[in-house]
């Protein structure tokens, strides 16, 4: 059977001789397939722009948009087939005796056939593409979020380092060894254990000996002086006025120096 050429629909079809459909010009089917390739080239070149930029999620609408597309031109090709007696994919086009059947359109049939094997071919093409942008999305993001987690952790620890520099309590230079019930140490509120780091004007930079508190404790009786002591890992302060009392001294309190 010899084959002609003749324009169908504003393009140019190669239909066998004798079988000339007569709704050839019907738009929307006969030029899927050039359509269904142009558009196919240009999705791949807008899928190497995208990679070499960086996939958006502009990029990714633009897949959906197309893969929505080619579905509706895929059913439309359908459609053409089921009103051609509902010859589907795969039902013979000649009859019993193998002559074309002429209860169909053969042109409108092959045509469509063969738009939608292409156009189920441009599906799995874009459906593959739509995966590849959701993943390399989906990675920089989470790529991205890692990253400012790790930012996040680093101003954290340089800020609790700059915190716990300058928030770390002085060193103690002298230890309260005992303390008389009743005194005035006691009715200040020390404790035995408590590791002093100030005591009135005395801390860890002026402190030589105990000769140091003694003097302020002299100096100071019936006023009070500014205590600061580290009583299990906590700082207090602590009001002390050197008295006159029953027991001994001016504070009923024993204090030992520390080793520094």
């Amino acid at each position: 059977m010899s084959e002609e050429v003749w324009p169908a629909g504003g393009s140019v079809a190669v239909v066998p001789s004798g079988v000339r459909s007569q709704e050839a010009g019907k738009p929307g089917v006969q030029d899927t397939a050039r359509r269904s390739r142009m558009s196919e080239e240009q999705t791949g070149q807008s899928e190497g722009s995208s990679q070499a930029r960086g996939v958006t999620v502009s990029d990714i609408q633009e897949l959906i948009r197309r893969k929505e597309e080619i579905e509706a031109q895929i059913k439309a090709n359908y459609e053409v087939l089921e009103s051609q007696k509902g010859v589907g994919m795969s039902e013979p086009l000649v009859d019993c005796e193998g002559y074309p059947r002429s209860d169909v359109d053969l042109y409108q049939v092959r045509t469509a056939r063969h738009n939608i094997v292409c156009l189920q071919n441009d599906h799995k093409a874009v459906m593959k593409q739509v995966e590849e942008a959701l993943h390399q999305l989906h990675a920089r993001d989470k790529e991205k979020q890692a990253r400012d987690m790790a930012e996040a952790h680093k101003e954290a620890m340089s800020r609790n380092l700059d915190q716990s520099e300058g928030l770390s309590p002085p060193q103690a230079f002298a230890k309260v060894n005992s303390i008389s019930p009743g005194s005035p140490a006691s009715i200040a509120g020390l404790q035995v254990d408590d590791e002093i780091v100030e005591f009135g004007s005395v801390n860890t930079q002026n402190f030589q000996s105990l000769h140091n508190i003694g003097n302020v404790v002299q100096h100071s009786e019936g006023k009070p002086l500014n205590v600061t002591v580290i009583r299990r890992g906590e700082k207090h302060q602590l009001r002390l006025v050197p008295t006159r009392w029953a027991g001994k001294g001016l504070l009923g309190c024993n204090i030992i120096p520390l080793q520094r």
